[in-house]
């Protein structure tokens, strides 16, 4: 596992973007795991950049992301769908038709599953697997305690995170209660894989998570057996774990 530091959040954006576009660089046609969240949103801005600059080119790429909620269209502006369109798939010359989600939209979530899985072996697997850290150590929506052997499964959303999400709709009755994410096998399935972690309040997750036990009750912490891993993290996340890496 490489541990990158980075001054604070935009350094750690261009840090991260660096990292992909060198990516798509060596393998025009190289498939990326693709997160939503907050702390990607500067990577894919800056990704977003280089390529207004002619310095990057996404027609060959195809994208498979880690997990969409259950039950929410397309068109719905809290689907990670329209946020990846909002952030990135709008902004760059990528075909719509090779950019791949979980259909929030299927409610056997059996078949949902099924068809997912097959999606992510269709395209050959994840050359390069983009993730964030969830503040218990979560990776997509793999919550303390789930297997590390699921592949693509529908989860029921904790408390905290229904709560959480709680200011982004009207009511608490509208927030999803149920999500399709990819399973921690999926994504130990990966090439490569890229971790960003931003924040003061993800120190105690990021010291968790890539230095203490691998356990499933710190789902992030199986990445430490993965072959190729790279964190990429500011200060403030860093801040726990001096003398460390």
């Amino acid at each position: 596992m490489k541990i990158v530091k980075a001054k604070d959040y935009n350094d750690l954006s261009r840090k991260a973007a660096n990292i992909i576009s060198a990516q798509i660089i060596m393998k025009p046609h190289c498939v990326l795991g693709l997160a939503t969240g907050s702390t990607p949103i500067g990577t894919y801005k800056q990704l977003v950049e280089w390529y207004n600059k002619g310095d990057l080119d996404f027609s060959e790429v195809t994208t498979v992301n880690l997990d969409e909620y259950k039950g929410l269209n397309r068109d719905n502006d809290q689907s990670y769908y329209y946020f990846m369109n909002e952030n990135l798939f709008s902004k760059v010359n990528i075909d719509r038709n090779r950019t791949f989600l979980p259909d929030g939209t299927e409610p056997d979530s059996q078949k949902a599953c099924d068809a997912y899985n097959q999606i992510i072996h269709s395209v050959g697997g994840v050359d390069m697997q983009l993730l964030g850290l969830g503040h218990n150590g979560h990776i997509g929506f793999n919550e303390p305690g789930i297997a590390f052997e699921k592949e693509t499964h529908c989860v029921k959303l904790t408390e905290r995170t229904i709560k959480a999400n709680m200011r982004f709709f009207v009511s608490e009755n509208d927030v999803p209660k149920e999500a399709y994410t990819m399973g921690i096998k999926t994504i130990m399935s990966a090439h490569r894989i890229l971790v960003v972690v931003s924040g003061a309040d993800k120190a105690e997750a990021v010291k968790n998570a890539f230095f203490g036990p691998v356990t499933p009750a710190v789902p992030g912490s199986i990445l430490q057996l993965h072959n190729d891993v790279t964190v990429v993290a500011d200060e403030a996340a860093l801040s726990l774990c001096e003398g460390l890496y």
